[in-house]
């Protein structure tokens, strides 16, 4: 609850801000022919309070520059014909309007927070939105064509003095096989039939949204009856989002299955692509049974791997797992906190305590027997891992490192590109910061004089 009375705080400002913004007209910065308004920074300063950070006015200092260097880069844009589409502004746009919406807990308080219409809002903030993701374009226009050899990466690594080389900890690469239990189809009859039941009195004239609160096990909409407030079609799994949009209003669905369980839902309003709809949830309960079942599939396939030897564990993983995000990875797990690289390598220390305590005592090509696994959403399923590698910690060299230096290598060589582009840009701009702001350690160098640089008009 203190969460969600924070959010619902921040939520606030950001809004108390966006009312007040056409009222704040202190212009605070000049770019160009381009102003920043200081409600564009207090907005944003706003926004970081909510994301939990801690109130501290030097961050408008940061807002500022980010403001900066955005207006530099749209201009720049135009100039360059970088464009991005009106789709893409919308989705974009649309994005943001759920999360916000998901954070007000509906479209209808969403629309009461900022005392005008979600239309005229995304309307609002369409130039805004259309020049970041330009400026994010441009951004990528400058860096395009950067890389770095393996050349590149020993001379970055060998400017490194010995003593500030980074230290890795110890790194493990765990291949993973998943057995979710499944119930059958006569074990899911008892919960199916639990949902026709509250449909039926529903139908029957019983309210809805009491039930809802009673036995809907949704825990993030049975609180409010149900109601998942005004959303598309991107936002629901496709099987409730095929049943949401074909009913009319005030219509309720049969009951119908998803990954989540036996639902049946009503619509309440239809607005152009976005539906307004209640449901109540009936979650199957995974029996003993189940449980027994995946352990003996899970048994059968640690025996085709270890003793008859008859797959390997790339394709066993391929064929048999349930875990949709290693399976077609050769079973291998990738670091949550490196993703986007999709690095193998995983510190120990970030390890789920479960896997850590098996992996401990495993030997490098081993696979270990079927472990019961419990998930953060605690749902069961077992597991067979296999330890491909072990590192040890270690200070960088290019031998073991190789990887994650020419990854550092790159990074810096696309600071030290986009840090040269933006000085040049900034020599050639005409830029006027309010004197509040003039005194920022890192905006003391963005002030430009008129007559040595140029209006950049778009």
């Amino acid at each position: 609850m203190r969460k969600f009375g924070i959010a619902i705080l921040g939520f606030l400002l950001i809004v108390s801000v966006s009312k007040a913004q056409r009222s704040m007209d202190k212009i605070a910065g000049v770019v160009g022919s381009s102003i920043i308004l200081q409600s564009d920074i207090e907005m944003q300063y706003a926004q970081y309070l909510v994301q939990g950070g801690q109130p501290n006015p030097g961050i408008k200092c940061q807002v500022m520059q980010n403001l900066l260097t955005q207006k530099i880069l749209a201009q720049q844009a135009v100039i360059d014909s970088v464009t991005v589409k009106e789709d893409e502004v919308d989705n974009e746009i649309d994005r943001k309007m759920r999360s916000m919406m998901q954070r007000a807990g509906g479209q209808d308080r969403l629309e009461q927070f900022l005392g005008r219409s979600v239309i005229q809002y995304k309307d609002e903030i369409r130039n805004e939105i259309r020049e970041s993701m330009v400026a994010d374009r441009m951004r990528g226009k400058i860096t395009e064509k950067i890389s770095v050899t393996p050349q590149d990466v020993k001379s970055f690594y060998d400017k490194i003095p010995k003593d500030s080389l980074p230290s890795y900890n110890k790194e493990v690469e765990i291949g993973e096989i998943a057995f979710n239990p499944t119930l059958t189809k006569e074990e899911k009859e008892v919960y199916k039939e639990k949902a026709e039941a509250l449909r039926e009195r529903v139908k029957k004239g019983e309210d809805f949204g009491t039930l809802a609160r009673l036995y809907s096990q949704d825990p993030g909409s049975a609180p409010d009856g149900g109601d998942l407030g005004f959303a598309d079609r991107t936002t629901f799994v496709k099987e409730f989002s095929a049943m949401a949009f074909k009913l009319k209003a005030g219509e309720i669905s049969p009951v119908f299955e998803t990954d989540f369980g036996f639902h049946f839902l009503q619509v309440i309003e239809r607005r152009g692509e976005q539906v307004h709809v209640r449901h109540i949830l009936i979650m199957p309960q995974i029996t003993q049974a189940s449980l027994d079942r995946a352990k003996l599939k899970a048994d059968s396939v640690y025996t085709l791997l270890t003793k008859n030897k008859q797959v390997d564990f790339s394709s066993a993983a391929a064929y048999y797992s349930d875990d949709k995000d290693t399976k077609y990875n050769g079973g291998m797990m990738l670091n949550a906190e490196n993703v986007q690289t999709r690095s193998t390598f995983i510190p120990t220390d970030k390890l789920d305590p479960q896997m850590a305590l098996v992996v401990d005592t495993m030997k490098v090509g081993e696979v270990s027997k079927p472990v019961l696994y419990t998930g953060q959403d605690t749902k069961k399923s077992y597991r067979l891992l296999m330890l491909k590698s072990v590192t040890d910690a270690h200070k960088a060299n290019l031998n073991q490192d190789f990887p994650k230096l020419k990854e550092v290598a790159y990074g810096d060589k696309l600071n030290r590109t986009v840090s040269a582009w933006f000085e040049k840009k900034r020599k050639e701009t005409f830029i006027r910061i309010d004197a509040e702001y003039q005194q920022c350690d890192q905006l003391k160098k963005w002030v430009v004089e008129p007559q040595t640089a140029a209006v950049v008009k778009p």
